[in-house]
């Protein structure tokens, strides 16, 4: 679990809360369900309205990167890249067929099978590019579907205030109930600005962060594998791909 974007989250909503119980507020009337239905179901529903069906499911799969990032160990890919190079200099590169069912990714099998068929290094480059451009432009573009949310949700806030304040009209006869009406319409802004700003766009800022460090790793892979099939020494593979983590 990444703890920042946990604790980050608890303090923006420790702060907005606590200075609103500062200046006389109370929790109870934040606490409007039907304020939250209108925001959340209104922009849910502009989203999917222009989202393809698998861009928008895998949009929405990946917010749980947010708080449960994918991990990729750079340094043991460059020790996994550095033993298949001792394998190949050592007993050639056909002996790297048994390795390739140890292989759990399907970039990285891709690539090991490509080696292991003689593919000249140039080409091993040209077949994985096309599928780390067709990887980025379809992720970036489900995460883009967050900061779509982002965009909706203030607008759907201030088309809940105003069926709000169509409600409120309606008990103009009763003085004593327009203040906590008015209040209550208001709240659905604050939850549209509040989603907006607190929720999509940080984590549609995060998802693009961490699709960049993954791009990172498979390009990296990508050199590892044109340096074995180019019949690098292995102490300059090494050395080379440590710079990525740098």
């Amino acid at each position: 679990m990444d703890k920042l974007s946990v604790f980050g989250l608890l303090v923006a909503l420790t702060g907005i809360i606590g200075g609103s119980m500062l200046e006389g507020g109370s929790v109870a009337i934040l606490l409007q369900g039907a304020s939250l239905m209108i925001v959340l179901g209104g922009t849910t529903g502009a989203v999917m309205l222009q989202s393809p069906l698998k861009i928008f499911t895998r949009g929405v799969k990946m917010g749980r990167w947010a708080f449960f990032t994918p991990v990729i160990s750079q340094q043991k890919m460059i020790y996994q890249l550095s033993a298949w190079s001792n394998v190949v200099r050592r007993d050639g590169v056909l002996k790297l067929e048994h390795h390739i069912d140890n292989v759990s990714d399907p970039f990285l099998r891709k690539g090991l099978q490509l080696l292991v068929d003689g593919i000249s290094a140039e080409k091993i480059r040209n077949v994985l590019e096309v599928d780390i451009q067709t990887f980025e432009q379809q992720h970036f573009q489900s995460a883009r579907i967050w900061e779509s949310a982002a965009g909706y949700a203030p607008t759907i806030g201030i088309m809940g205030a105003v069926l709000g304040l169509v409600q409120v009209m309606q008990t103009l006869t009763e003085p004593s109930r327009l203040g906590a009406g008015i209040a209550i319409a208001f709240i659905s802004t604050l939850y549209g600005v509040g989603l907006a700003n607190l929720v999509f766009l940080p984590i549609a800022s995060k998802l693009k962060m961490i699709i960049l460090q993954q791009i990172s790793v498979r390009e990296m892979f990508v050199d590892g594998i044109m340096m074995i099939a180019n019949g690098e020494n292995t102490r300059y593979i090494e050395n080379k791909l440590q710079g990525y983590i740098a």
